[in-house]
C-alpha cells in the first residue's frame, strides 16, 4: 500500500474534526435549545431524527457522490453545507427551522463520513485510521467545552454554534483552495484506466457478515451517541451536579475517546486487531455499570471516561476490516451501510432515549447503556466466528 501524501492525510483529519463538533456540542446545548423553543426534553430524539435522516441519504449515495465530484469537491461541498446548517441553528426563529437545518446538517456530514471512510480504509494502515477517528473525538471534545465556557459566562447558546459555524467555513474554505490535490484510488498515482467490476448487490445483502458488520456499528453508535448526548441532563437534573462540572465531565468523555484512538494508534501494530477489539468489548460493559450505579459522582464521571476511552478503537478496527472481510471492491458498498447505520442508530436508539427518558425518567440511560453493550459483545463474537469459518474453508 502506497502511502498517502501528508497533506491528504492531515485533510482527512480536518474532515474528521468537522464531523465531531456539532455532534459534540448538542448534548450540552440541548437543556438550553429546549428552553428557547419550549419543548420536551423527549424532542432531541426529533431533533437526531432529522439528522439521522440526512446523514442516510448522504451516506448511502457517498460511493456515487465520490465517483461524481471526487474527495475535494465533496469535502467542500459538505463541509459548507455543514457551515450553513450551523449558522442555520444560530438563526433559527422556530423550532421547525432547526429540524430543516439539522437535516441539512445530516446530509454534510453523512457524505464526508462515507467518503473518507471508503478513501482511508483503501489507503490507511490501522494507525492512520485510529487517528483518523480520533480527529473526531477532537472536535467532539471541543464542542464541549466550547459551549460550556458560552453557557456559563451567561450567553445564548446560539454563540456557541455561531462561533463552530464559523470554524467550519474557514475550513470549507481550505477544501475549496486544495480540491485540486485529491485523485481517486491512490492519492499520488494517476487514475487507472481499468473500472472495477460492478458489485453484485443483491448478493451483497444476502451475506450474514454484512448484516452483522452493519448491525454492529448501528449499536456502537447508539452507546456512544448516548453516553455523549445525555450524560449533561443525567448529572445536572437527576443527580444535582453543576452544569460547569458536568459540562466539563462529558467534555473528558469525549476526550477519552480521542486519547484513546491516539493510544491505541500506537499500539495497534503491535497487537492484533481482534486482541484490541475483544478487550475493549469486555471492558465497557463492567464501565456501564459503574457509571449506571451512580453512588459516588466521581465514580460515575470516571466511568463515563473509561466507558470513551475503551469505545474509541472499535469504529476505526473495524472499518479498516471491512475490505478483507468482504473484498476491496465491496468495500466501499459495505462502508457505505456502516456509516449509513451508524447515523440511523444517533437517532433511533439515543431518541428511544427520549422516549424512556419520558416515561422512567433519567436514570434508565443506565441500564440502555449496557444492553447495548451487551449486544455490541455478542455481534463481534459472531463475526469473529464467521471469520474462523471463512479461515477454514479457505485452508480447505
Amino acid at each position: 500500500m502506497k502511502r498517502p501524501a501528508l497533506l491528504l492525510v492531515i485533510l482527512a483529519y480536518l474532515a474528521f474534526i468537522s464531523l465531531g463538533l456539532p455532534d459534540g456540542v448538542l448534548g450540552v446545548a440541548w437543556p438550553s435549545i429546549r428552553h428557547t423553543f419550549a419543548v420536551p426534553f423527549g424532542y432531541l430524539g426529533m431533533l437526531l431524527a432529522g439528522m439521522a435522516a440526512g446523514f442516510l441519504v448522504s451516506s448511502l449515495s457517498g460511493g456515487q457522490l465520490v465517483e461524481r465530484l471526487g474527495i475535494g469537491k465533496l469535502l467542500l461541498v459538505s463541509s459548507s453545507l455543514v457551515a450553513i446548517s450551523l449558522f442555520g441553528f444560530t438563526f433559527a426563529a422556530t423550532w421547525w427551522q432547526l429540524l430543516i437545518f439539522a437535516v441539512v446538517l445530516g446530509m454534510g456530514g453523512g457524505a464526508i463520513d462515507t467518503g473518507m471512510n471508503s478513501y482511508a480504509a483503501a489507503n490507511f494502515n490501522h494507525r492512520q485510521m485510529n487517528w483518523l477517528h480520533a480527529s473526531y473525538g477532537v472536535g467532539a471534545m471541543l464542542g464541549p467545552i466550547v459551549m460550556t465556557i458560552v453557557l456559563a459566562s451567561g450567553t445564548a447558546w446560539q454563540v456557541g454554534y455561531l462561533l463552530i459555524g464559523a470554524l467550519l467555513a474557514g475550513l470549507a474554505l481550505c477544501f475549496g483552495l486544495t480540491r485540486r490535490r485529491w485523485r481517486e484510488g491512490r492519492p499520488d498515482e494517476p487514475e487507472s484506466p481499468e473500472s472495477p467490476q460492478p458489485v453484485a448487490m443483491r448478493g451483497l445483502l444476502r451475506r450474514p457478515l454484512v448484516w452483522q458488520s452493519v448491525a454492529l456499528f448501528f449499536f456502537y453508535t447508539g452507546l456512544e451517541v448516548t453516553a455523549g448526548n445525555w450524560s449533561f441532563s443525567l448529572f445536572t437534573i437527576e443527580r444535582g451536579i453543576a452544569e460547569e462540572v458536568a459540562g466539563m465531565w462529558v467534555g473528558i468523555y469525549w476526550a477519552s475517546l480521542t486519547v484513546g484512538r491516539f493510544m491505541f494508534g500506537f499500539i495497534s501494530e503491535r497487537f492484533s486487531a481482534r486482541a484490541i477489539l475483544r478487550t475493549s468489548m469486555l471492558t465497557v460493559p463492567v464501565a456501564v455499570l459503574v457509571f449506571w450505579w451512580g453512588g459516588v459522582p466521581l465514580l460515575s464521571f470516571l466511568a463515563l471516561a473509561l466507558i470513551g476511552f475503551m469505545l474509541a478503537p472499535i469504529y476505526p478496527l473495524m472499518t479498516a476490516q471491512t475490505p478483507n472481510r468482504v473484498g476491496r471492491a465491496a468495500a466501499p458498498h459495505v462502508i457505505g451501510f456502516q456509516v449509513a447505520a451508524a447515523g440511523v442508530s444517533s437517532s433511533i436508539l439515543s431518541g428511544l432515549v427520549g422516549v424512556l427518558v419520558n416515561s422512567f425518567g433519567l436514570e434508565v440511560i443506565g441500564p440502555f447503556l449496557l444492553a447495548n453493550a451487551l449486544i455490541l459483545l455478542l455481534l463481534h463474537e459472531s463475526i469473529l466466528r464467521n471469520d474462523a469459518v471463512q479461515a477454514r474453508q479457505a485452508v480447505a
